[in-house]
């Protein structure tokens, strides 16, 4: 049975999957960029920095193995950012993160927020047709963006 063809289950953050959560994002600012403090901050202990703050974190779960992650983080300006948002590199290609998106933004939904934030590179196209796809559209980038490597911010409004 190829990966496609497998289930892709969706789950809610639980203590146990804690490290793959860093795993899958430091792998690809690793491949990318590099892991700047506010990464480390939120990689390392994310049930007290995101979970624990009314944040929330899913898996995708293949075979009992987790391919793919994203987090719901609650900014301080009210509202969330999506961020953290990783597929393992064995998995990449097969849509798992069209449908880590689209469960986020049914979560969204169902929460009733009236918009979700993200901070990306205009270095990673694919992710970036990915947003746009699902209606995230460009909008100005504060100069004290939470990230050095942001050079985009975006928003989907409900």
């Amino acid at each position: 049975m190829s990966n496609t063809e497998r289930i892709i289950e969706i789950i809610p953050f639980e203590s146990q999957y804690a490290a793959d959560f860093a795993k899958l994002n430091i792998e690809w600012l690793e491949k990318y960029f590099i892991v700047e403090p506010h990464d480390q901050e939120l990689l390392e202990n994310c049930e007290a920095t995101i979970i624990d703050n009314d944040g929330y974190i899913f898996f995708a779960r293949i075979d009992n193995v987790i391919v793919g992650t994203f987090a719901l983080i609650k900014m301080k300006s009210g509202g969330y950012e999506l961020g953290k948002m990783a597929v393992s590199p064995q998995y990449r290609g097969q849509q798992i993160g069209q449908r880590l998106m689209t469960h986020c933004l049914t979560f969204a939904k169902t929460k009733k927020w009236n918009k979700l934030t993200l901070y990306s590179s205009t270095k990673l196209a694919n992710a970036l047709h990915i947003y746009k796809k699902f209606g995230f559209r460009e909008v100005p980038l504060e100069s004290n963006a939470p990230y050095l490597r942001s050079d985009i911010k975006m928003e989907l409004e409900f």
